[in-house]
C-alpha cells in the first residue's frame, strides 16, 4: 500500500491546523485494520489514520467513529491520544481519515510483554485491568455517547452482525466457526441491562505503556467501539491465556506464570475489584464471553483473508494471519468444551 500524498495531506493540515510544510510520513505497522502512518510536520508529532482501499466488509475501518469517541473521552480517566481533525471524504487522500497527536510510549505485539520485569509484567497487567474498568465506568450520555449504539441484548445483535459477515465472505466454511455459529446464540446468558462504552478490540496490542513506568497512557484503535456489554470487552482481554504465541501473541504454552503474569482470575478480580471501586459492578465472566470474544475475532480474522486476497490489506503479513480465523474458532471451542456450561 502506497504512503498518502505528502503534498496533498500537507495542505489539508495547514487548512485545518494552521502551519506549513510538506509533512514526512513514516508508515506505523502492526494493525491489521485502518493503515497508519507517523506525521511529521511542522515540527509535530502526529498520527494519520486512514481507511484502506479497495472492498471492505459492511461496516468496517470506521474512522469516523474512532474520531469521535477520542474526542469524548478527552478529560476522562480513560487515557487517549488528543483527536485534532477528521476528513470524511474521499478526497484529498482517496479515502476517510483522521488525525491525531503522537505520544510517546511502548507499545507490544506480544501479551508476554518481552523485555521488562517480572514485577514490572504484574504490575503492567494489573493496570490494563484497572484501565478496562475506568473505560466501562464512563456513563455513554455523560462524554455525549448516548446514541453510540444501540443499548440492550448486545450480545444478540453482535452475535448477528458477526454471523453475517462471516456468511457474506468468500472464504471456504470453517467448521469450528459454524460450530460457533450455532452454539453462540443457544447459550447467550439472559440480558442483564448492563450497558457501557465497548472498545470492542481491548488488548495487549492496542495499550501503549508509559516509556519507563508501568502504567498504561493511551488505548488504542477505536474503530470497533460500541455501546455495548462490559463482558465482551473483558472476554477479549483475556484471550491470551486462551491461545498460543503464534495465534497473535498469546500465552498458552510459555512459562508466563513465572514471567510475572498475573493468573487468569487474578486479572478478572483486579478489573472487578476496580468496577467496584468505580461504583460499576459487573457479573462474573463466563466461559460463553472469552467463546464470543473468540468467535468475533475468528470473524475478523476472516475479513483479513478477504483483504489479502483484493490487495487492500492493511498490513504485508496479512494472508499469513488469515488462518487464524480456524485457530482462533478452535479456541473458543476448546473453551466450551472445558466446562460445558450452559446460561442459568
Amino acid at each position: 500500500m502506497s504512503d498518502p500524498d505528502p503534498q496533498a495531506l500537507g495542505t489539508w493540515l495547514s487548512d485545518r491546523l494552521g502551519g506549513a510544510g510538506v509533512p514526512r510520513l513514516t508508515r506505523i505497522g502492526g494493525g491489521q485494520s485502518n493503515p497508519t502512518w507517523g506525521v511529521n510536520w511542522d515540527g509535530r508529532a502526529l498520527v494519520l489514520r486512514k481507511k484502506p482501499t479497495g472492498p471492505i466488509l459492511p461496516g468496517a475501518h470506521a474512522v469516523e467513529r474512532e474520531f469521535r469517541v477520542l474526542r469524548a473521552l478527552e478529560g476522562t480517566q480513560v487515557p487517549v491520544p488528543r483527536a485534532l481533525a477528521l476528513e470524511e471524504g474521499d478526497t484529498p487522500l482517496g479515502t476517510p481519515f483522521y488525525v491525531m497527536e503522537r505520544l510517546e510510549g511502548r507499545v507490544f505485539d506480544d501479551a508476554a510483554l518481552p523485555g521488562v520485569t517480572a514485577a514490572e509484567r504484574g504490575a503492567m497487567y494489573r493496570d490494563v485491568a484497572r484501565t478496562l474498568a475506568r473505560l466501562h465506568a464512563v456513563r455513554p450520555e455523560a462524554v455525549g455517547l448516548g446514541d453510540y449504539g444501540r443499548p440492550g441484548n448486545y450480545f444478540a445483535r453482535q452475535i448477528a452482525r458477526w454471523t453475517k459477515q462471516y456468511e457474506a465472505a468468500q472464504s471456504p466454511r470453517i467448521p469450528a466457526l459454524d460450530r460457533l455459529v450455532d452454539w453462540l446464540p443457544a447459550n447467550m446468558p439472559a440480558d442483564d441491562g448492563a450497558v457501557s462504552i465497548a472498545h470492542g478490540d481491548f488488548r495487549i496490542g492496542n495499550l501503549m505503556f508509559h516509556p519507563s513506568e508501568p502504567r498504561v497512557i493511551a488505548v488504542l484503535d477505536w474503530e470497533l467501539s460500541t455501546l455495548g456489554h462490559p463482558l465482551a470487552d473483558l472476554g477479549f482481554c483475556v484471550m491470551p491465556w486462551h491461545s498460543a504465541p503464534e495465534e497473535y501473541g498469546g500465552l498458552l504454552g510459555t512459562d508466563w506464570r513465572a514471567a510475572g503474569i498475573p493468573e487468569r482470575d487474578v486479572f478478572v478480580a483486579e478489573y472487578q475489584a476496580e468496577a467496584v471501586r468505580q461504583g460499576n459492578p459487573t457479573a462474573p465472566l463466563r466461559p460463553f464471553h472469552i467463546a464470543f470474544a473468540m468467535f468475533r475475532f475468528a470473524v475478523i480474522f476472516v475479513g483479513i483473508a478477504e483483504r489479502a486476497r483484493a490487495g487492500s490489506a492493511a498490513s504485508a503479513d496479512a494472508d499469513r494471519l488469515g488462518p487464524l480465523a480456524e485457530r482462533f474458532a478452535i479456541r473458543a471451542c476448546d473453551v466450551i468444551d472445558a466446562t460445558g456450561e450452559v446460561p442459568a
